[in-house]
């Protein structure tokens, strides 16, 4: 097997290299009450934890409804 090539980890700076240009940070500011500011931080976690709680709902209800259906309860 041949010997492997070592890989060139420094930045090439010779006459033609590409220029580097600088990074910008654009930043909006928003004013937000207490509550859109909690949904804004925690709307990752949040907003499946809802999708969730609302589906664990609806399968609660339909199940309820199906043995009082079976039961002939009214």
């Amino acid at each position: 097997m041949a010997k492997q090539k070592k890989k060139r980890n420094k930045v090439y700076t010779g006459a033609d290299a590409s220029i580097t240009r600088p990074t910008i940070t654009r930043i909006n500011a928003a004013n937000r009450n207490k509550l859109q500011q909690w949904w804004f931080e925690k709307k990752r976690f949040a907003k499946p934890a809802l999708i969730a709680a609302g589906v664990a709902i609806v399968v609660i209800f339909l199940v309820v409804e199906l043995v009082r259906l079976f039961t002939g309860a009214a």
